[in-house]
């Protein structure tokens, strides 16, 4: 979306979004180890050790970490596009963005986290990726550095919002609507936003959330910005 409201072509970098993608679910194939967050489910299915073993989980992971990379250097774009792209996807999914989001987690697990430690772990394990797949549409639709601001103060304001409503959703929800059992985060003693602030200002919080989300496409008239608009709602209506 954000490729193409910079004025860019879709199909020109659906292979970077499947090199996102990839990045994403080794991710979470990873995260539901049980040396890290010993998930046996993903979206009401097994999660992959359990489908197959976790040796399996391992190299899937890294094999699709590997493969986002392949994707992503085979793009028919300008190399300087494809540079700063890859270089943006790399930081936000490595030490300084997902993975080190991801050490702050298990660090904080069993512990009473401040609101400050929980936005900056989720900053870095969820919405430094967010931000990245909005910045780097913008970097490789050719967008200038107005639209690459403005796309990293969407992405910033809608994966907070993601992780907001995402820990809501795990005390309000329904195992069958989550695909997972209800109060997981509290059962492995993670810090959550209702933990700390409650059901009601975190809420608050994820729609002032969406709300900024949508100020960074303040005055843009297009088809893609109006997209974006109600992906930024979606986030917090969802109930999955």
């Amino acid at each position: 979306a954000w490729a193409e409201l910079v004025g860019g072509n879709h199909a020109s970098v659906l292979d970077f979004a499947c090199a996102i993608e990839c990045i994403h679910t080794y991710s979470s194939i990873h995260d539901d180890l049980p040396a890290m967050d010993n998930d046996d489910l993903r979206r009401g299915r097994p999660s992959n050790h359990k489908q197959f073993d976790e040796a399996t989980a391992i190299l899937a992971g890294d094999g699709l970490l590997t493969e986002a990379i392949t994707l992503a250097c085979g793009l028919n774009l300008p190399a300087p596009r494809i540079v700063a792209a890859l270089g943006h996807l790399s930081t936000a999914a490595g030490p300084r963005g997902m993975v080190g989001g991801q050490v702050l987690d298990m660090g904080l697990t069993g512990k009473a986290a401040t609101l400050d430690q929980l936005q900056a772990m989720h900053s870095k394990k969820t919405g430094a990726l967010i931000a990245s797949s909005c910045v780097t549409g913008a970097i490789l639709g050719g967008g200038d550095a107005d639209m690459q601001a403005r796309a990293a103060e969407y992405g910033r304001a809608i994966g907070l919002a993601f992780q907001v409503a995402d820990d809501i959703l795990d005390v309000t929800g329904t195992e069958q609507t989550l695909g997972k059992p209800v109060g997981s985060d509290a059962a492995q003693g993670k810090s959550t936003y209702p933990a700390l602030l409650g059901i009601e200002r975190s809420t608050v919080l994820a729609q002032n959330n969406v709300r900024q989300a949508k100020a960074a496409l303040a005055g843009i008239v297009h088809a893609q910005a109006e997209f974006l608009r109600a992906v930024a709602e979606y986030i917090v209506d969802r109930t999955n």
